[in-house]
């Protein structure tokens, strides 16, 4: 019925007109003014103040004497937890009336138009205020300030190192302001701004007391590699690793741990009193001065090896108290070798100690002298004229040096490794590492030395080459090389002879050359120089001297005496042999002996 007298509904419908109050539109008017005359002049965009009306779990009621209350979410005042009712606070009108006639008010936006204001009356003033802690951000904590977010650096929560910042979220703490930026909106606080103001009195009396071999107690502040910062009620001091303890520390945490109550020693400080040397193990006795009296020299101790270097590793017979086994005493062996070969880091070792001095503080140990001496022995092992097995170790220019065993090493002097070769440098003979024979031929015990050598393994061949290549004798030779104008000839059983320039002349008037096969007459021979000089001129100047060994490719004259017999049969078979044919050498030799 209503939409047929209105189609268009209640919306212009004339409610005044109905008059169900009895008053008039004029009266109607008059009330309403004086009504809103009441109530507080408001603006919209503008800070007030109100009163606070109720509080509820999720809303906060706010009285400004408005027709209508404004309704603020609590966590507008999480920053105050003592807020109750009756209170005065400031409130930023943001609509006098919503859609529903609601008055719209916000308290965080009141405070962060005064905060402005307040915090640059702060910052000037250097006024210490108290500000709620949010939460944990990088690098520190953000916390309200005045409804500002403001920032708190890690380093400007406390003087000591913060380890553990979440326990300071939800917290109210005093702070100074100290940096805003206009621009950005930021605002940097400090609380660590409060504390040195106290310390830094507190420092300048504990500096102006401070005295060597003063007794303080401090506080573990941070741990380094190199030592351990103490923190003697706001000044710093430095326990270095070395003066942590009397034994080896391999890293202060083994030690100590942060927030530590210590007693610690002033051991040094300089002139300003800025640095500050501390020491921990200055407050124990020395552990040489409570070291066992009647330990000395010869005792046998045990030890944990604790720090290894190529010339020796140092043992711990005790905490504090470390010798020194050197490399050469670590095995008698005579070869240089590195402590690693022996031992590493940890193990425990059985010593002798070889020296104490109690007064510096040192000693020194040993590990070989646990093992019988190879030397204590040695005649009876190594016996003059003995043969035994070694080892190539080194060459020097003058011999070989071999092994017989660990501890006991031998010379083989150049001119005892071989009878027949003229050996310029012994790498020419053996090889480092090989194997060789060798025969004992003096032993110096006392030096501890021993002469070796390896030719007299077998007999001196030069004794029959004595007789065979005689001078005067001739002998068929091939040359062989040439050296500074003279003539190296190849003789019978491997013997090389030498041929003077002049002495290569043939009887047709040429100069033979190398690789033909002539006769040679011996002209020098020389036993202890190991030298035979020979000529090819002499056989046709002097006559028709016959070659006492047969030219190359043809048969030996049969008939002659049997030591010249022997001698021809024995170039026949060994015209190319070496020295290494003794036998042959033998049976030549005596047949000489019984010729003779």
């Amino acid at each position: 019925m209503a939409n047929s007298l209105n189609p268009q509904g209640t919306a212009d419908f004339d409610w005044e007109a109905l008059q169900l109050d009895g008053y008039s539109k004029v009266q109607r008017s008059e009330m309403s003014d004086r009504y809103e005359k009441t109530l507080t002049s408001i603006n919209e965009k503008e800070v007030m103040q109100g009163t606070v009306a109720m509080i509820t779990k999720k809303e906060v009621i706010i009285n400004i004497g408005y027709k209508s209350e404004g309704v603020v979410a609590s966590n507008e005042f999480r920053y105050n937890p003592d807020l109750k009712v009756g209170d005065v606070v400031d409130v930023y009108v943001e609509c006098r009336e919503d859609k529903t006639g609601q008055l719209i008010v916000s308290h965080k936006t009141a405070r962060m138009h005064s905060a402005w204001i307040r915090v640059n009356d702060v910052l000037r003033t250097g006024e210490i205020i108290t500000g709620y802690v949010k939460c944990r951000t990088k690098g520190g904590l953000i916390v309200d300030v005045f409804g500002i977010e403001a920032f708190l650096p890690g380093s400007q929560i406390d003087v000591k190192p913060i380890r553990d910042y979440d326990v300071y979220v939800g917290k109210n703490m005093e702070f100074k302001v100290v940096k805003i930026n206009e621009e950005f909106r930021n605002v940097v606080v400090s609380h660590k701004a409060l504390i040195e103001a106290e310390l830094e009195e507190q420092k300048k009396q504990i500096i102006s007391g401070l005295e060597k071999g003063q007794v303080l107690e401090g506080i573990v502040k941070n741990i380094t590699s190199y030592g351990v910062f103490i923190d003697l009620g706001g000044v710093d001091g430095l326990i270095h690793i070395t003066d942590l303890s009397w034994g080896r520390v391999t890293h202060p945490e083994e030690l100590l741990e942060l927030d530590q109550k210590i007693n610690v020693v002033i051991l040094d400080f300089d002139d300003d009193k800025k640095r500050i040397a501390l020491g921990l193990k200055q407050l124990q006795p020395h552990p040489w001065d409570s070291l066992d009296a009647n330990l000395t020299v010869g005792d046998k101790v045990s030890g944990k090896v604790v720090v290894m270097a190529d010339y020796g590793a140092f043992i711990e017979i005790a905490p504090g108290v470390e010798g020194l086994i050197h490399v050469s005493e670590m095995s008698w062996s005579q070869h240089l070798r590195s402590a690693q070969d022996f031992m590493a880091i940890g193990d425990t070792v059985e010593a002798v100690i070889l020296t104490l001095d109690r007064e510096e503080r040192k000693m020194s140990l040993g590990i070989k002298q646990l093992m019988p001496d190879p030397w204590n022995d040695i005649e009876v092992k190594y016996s003059v004229g003995s043969r035994h097995n070694a080892k190539v170790r080194n060459f020097t220019n003058f011999g070989v040096f071999v092994e017989l065993e660990e501890g006991v090493d031998g010379l083989i002097h150049i001119s005892d490794l071989s009878w027949q070769k003229k050996i310029k440098h012994p790498s020419e003979f053996c090889k480092v590492g090989e194997g060789l024979e060798v025969v004992v031929l003096e032993i110096d015990r006392d030096n501890r030395r021993i002469s070796l050598g390896h030719k007299q393994l077998e007999e001196n061949p030069w004794d029959v080459f004595e007789s065979t290549f005689a001078e005067g004798s001739v002998h068929s030779g091939t040359i062989i090389d040439m050296k500074d104008k003279s003539g190296i000839v190849s003789l019978p059983y491997g013997v090389e002879g030498i041929c003077p320039a002049k002495h290569l002349k043939k009887e047709d008037g040429s100069q033979a050359k190398v690789e033909e096969i002539l006769d040679f007459k011996v002209i020098e021979f020389n036993k202890e120089a190991k030298k035979i000089v020979v000529s090819h001129t002499r056989t046709f100047e002097e006559g028709e001297d016959k070659p006492s060994t047969p030219k190359a490719g043809k048969k030996p004259a049969s008939g002659g005496s049997s030591t010249d017999q022997a001698v021809k049969a024995l170039n026949n078979s060994s015209e190319k042999s070496t020295l290494g044919d003794f036998d042959a050498l033998s049976a030549l030799k005596e047949k000489m002996e019984k010729g003779e």
